[in-house]
């Protein structure tokens, strides 16, 4: 069964929010598959990942920078692709994984401030509860942090 974690993003938005999650699952061992709705994400979130703080290293790639295999966080936009053989995927943009068994952890990243997307995590919750996968779900608060919700 894997554990499948919400983040509901409302105080600050993707750019901002990811680094810290893919700091702490680093900081957990976990090697973090990225995936996005589009490769433009991919390409803009590569960017971001190296400037989103002067005082940190967030060490990730993507296609473009090779080397997949050594990569402790890969983005990409192609579901059927895992070539750093991450245990933890992101899943960024609304994106369904139909591979979600074989992560031990998912976290699916959604932006609360958009209804559509609201709706369309829930219809994910729903699909992946039915699915027996232990869920969470996670609420972002004024500071940037997390809060556990029932």
């Amino acid at each position: 069964m894997t554990e499948v974690s919400f983040y509901h993003l409302q105080r600050f938005g993707l750019e901002r929010a990811l680094p810290k999650l893919l700091e702490k699952a680093l900081e957990r061992g976990l090697r973090v598959l990225v995936r996005t709705g589009s490769q433009e994400r991919v390409e803009a979130l590569n960017v971001s990942l190296w400037t989103y703080d002067p005082d940190s290293f967030l060490p990730h790639g993507s296609k473009a920078d090779g080397n997949a295999a050594a990569q402790p966080i890969y983005l990409t936009a192609d579901p059927a692709e895992n070539p750093n053989a991450a245990t933890a995927l992101v899943l960024i943009d609304g994106v369904v994984a139909d591979d979600v068994g074989a992560f031990s952890r998912v976290l699916d990243v959604f932006d609360g401030n958009d209804a559509e997307a609201v709706e369309a995590a829930r219809g994910r919750w729903k699909t992946l509860q039915a699915g027996g996968h232990a869920l969470t779900y996670w609420q972002q608060t004024e500071s940037g942090g997390w809060d556990r919700k029932r």
